[in-house]
């Protein structure tokens, strides 16, 4: 082990000259997760960010990039291309951390798998060569896993060391020192450890042509079974939806989908045992497999088009049908293609991934938008809530219609449709979301529910209602003191020889919130509260007002209270809470 050891990092040298543009990706996406612990201000925090998802893209686009130049030779223009393709990635990502939505997932996770398929097949792309092809993607399979084996004790015989050292010395690091330990560690650690089982590069690779018997006791005595029990649930159940004639669930489509990627795992992974004649089981398993995909395909579809054709396309839903289409070409591919090749597999998941990604008009968000628009729409019209292109909040809804609409509109902001939802608003609901443009978040679900004056509650065991308000400024103008007042405090403010007192007695069995002068004089602030909130309707939502304030007399002082938020729920009696009040006292 020793020697192992040895000969291993003594190719530290060749690594880092054969490999400059893999580490200085590795590097980069490093140093700059250890300075975005550093910063301390969201933007800032979040440009790094953006170079560190970046950096990661490009560790594996610079390794797919000199496994081809070890083919065809041309690095350093491959190189610029790479970087240049790196450059429109950090472009299209958005500025500020508030417009990172999660529609960005879709931009995110596709572009990482296609990636890691280029390295699959790229230095074979247009090469006959089909078993150096499943050696080499063999080897990179068996390479990761090593990789993650070596990093994980790496990383935590490092931060044990780090915790060890810190306790039984009294050092007192700074809590930082941890995750910026882990995340270097786990980035240029594991990126140089693969590098160094991958050594020579496709040479190496590619040349290896023994079979790890691991390998196929993993396939034969782990996937193979679990194949069995998917597909035995599975055509039980589509044997039910026939019995019973009723649509399959919408969460089959994922079970499907998961049999068949093991399933088409499981053949990759024993594709030289195919033509042995003693391996008579992977015969079998081979030729069965794709037949039995047949029957499940057909219930995908409908499960798939079942939820599209009721809810419309979001990306999510456009890549299970990508996949869903993507999975119906291998199937007959392999089922009607005399001498198929394996390499068919990446090449066109390849194919299918970057074409949801960037073909125009047909591209996930351009159809999840449109099909969205369509679906909002509808349901305007069925409930005839436009008026003149407009929606009319003063018509009486359903709540759960008004749930759609806020979650349609949401949704197409987050996708930067703000023209689009601005055109079927008036000018005081425009004006009112651009106000919650200034928060953190790109979220306008309750503003749009807030918007809606009569909803119909859906009958509930709890009946609950918030009000709440994104003022964030108090204007003081008149004013000599202001303090504020939480929730669960009972602190007294003293102004002189007089006392102040909130005194929050909501939960009681005889609720009240009092606001005492010197324990002789007081006003009871829970028929303001009641008042306020029966002008709303209960439901789950919050609902976003423009102010909650009410102004009193108290002795010889005038008093003005701001609520940042007020809820009533109803269990066996009526429940109040409030939070963020400011007293203004004068």
């Amino acid at each position: 082990m020793k020697e192992k050891f040895k000969q291993i990092w003594g190719k530290a040298d060749d690594i880092i000259l054969r490999y400059r543009m893999v580490l200085t990706m590795a590097l980069v996406a490093a140093i700059s997760s250890v300075v975005a612990i550093e910063l301390d201000t969201q933007q800032n925090q979040f440009m790094v960010t953006k170079l560190v998802m970046t950096a990661c893209l490009g560790i594996s686009l610079m390794f797919a990039v000199k496994m081809l130049s070890q083919r065809i030779g041309k690095e350093f223009l491959m190189q610029i291309l790479a970087l240049g393709i790196l450059a429109v990635f950090f472009y299209v990502l958005p500025n500020s951390q508030r417009d990172f939505t999660e529609a960005y997932a879709f931009v995110l996770i596709p572009s990482y798998i296609l990636s890691h398929l280029l390295v699959s097949f790229i230095p074979f792309f247009g090469e006959k060569r089909e078993l150096n092809f499943w050696q080499y993607n063999k080897n990179l399979f068996i390479n990761i896993f090593l990789t993650a084996v070596f990093t994980g004790v790496l990383v935590g015989g490092v931060m044990l060391a780090i915790l060890a050292v810190d306790n039984l010395f009294d050092l007192n690091f700074n809590e930082d020192l941890y995750p910026k330990t882990f995340l270097f560690l786990a980035i240029v650690g594991s990126c140089f450890i693969f590098l160094l089982f991958n050594d020579k590069g496709l040479s190496q690779l590619e040349s290896d042509s023994s079979y790890p018997q691991i390998l196929k006791f993993f396939t034969q005595f782990v996937l193979i079974p679990l194949l069995l029990i998917y597909v035995v649930i599975l055509y039980f159940y589509f044997g039910k939806i026939l019995i019973h004639w009723e649509l399959p669930r919408g969460w089959v489509s994922y079970l499907i989908l998961a049999y068949s990627v093991v399933g088409i795992l499981a053949l990759l992974l024993v594709h030289p045992l195919k033509e042995d004649s003693t391996k008579s089981w992977v015969k079998i398993f081979s030729k069965v497999f794709y037949y039995s995909l047949v029957p499940l395909l057909v219930m995908l579809f409908t499960a798939i088009f079942t939820r599209i054709l009721e809810y419309g396309y979001t990306e999510a839903r456009y890549y299970v049908l990508l996949l869903a289409v993507w999975l119906t070409a291998v199937v007959f591919y392999f089922i009607f293609i005399k001498k198929p090749t394996i390499k068919f597999v990446p090449v066109s998941l390849f194919a299918f991934v970057l074409f949801a990604l960037i073909f125009p008009y047909f591209n996930a968000f351009s159809v999840a938008k449109r099909s969205q628009k369509n679906e909002l729409e509808k349901v305007l019209i069925s409930n005839n809530l436009l008026a003149n292109g407009k929606i009319d909040f003063n018509k009486k809804i359903k709540n759960t219609v008004a749930d759609e609409v806020a979650n349609k509109m949401d949704y197409l902001y987050k996708r930067f449709e703000e023209d689009y939802i601005y055109s079927l608003l008036g000018n005081e609901q425009v004006s009112r979301l651009k106000k919650t443009e200034k928060t953190g978040y790109r979220d306008i679900h309750y503003s749009i529910l807030g918007f809606f004056k009569y909803k119909t509650a859906e009958p509930s065991a709890v009946k609950r209602v918030e009000i709440y308000t994104l003022n964030s400024l108090v204007k003081i103008d008149g004013y000599r003191y202001m303090a504020r007042v939480q929730d669960y405090e009972q602190k007294g403010i003293t102004i002189g020889r007089d006392k102040i007192t909130v005194r929050n007695n909501l939960r009681n069995s005889k609720p009240q919130l009092l606001v005492k002068l010197n324990e002789d004089q007081s006003v009871d602030l829970l028929p303001f509260i009641q008042r306020k909130l029966s002008e709303y309707q209960p439901q789950i939502e919050r609902i976003l007002v423009d102010d909650i304030s009410t102004e009193f007399t108290l002795g010889k002082y005038q008093v003005k209270i701001l609520f940042g938020s007020l809820t009533k729920e109803k269990f066996k009696n009526d429940q109040y809470f409030f939070s963020d009040a400011v007293l203004l006292i004068k």
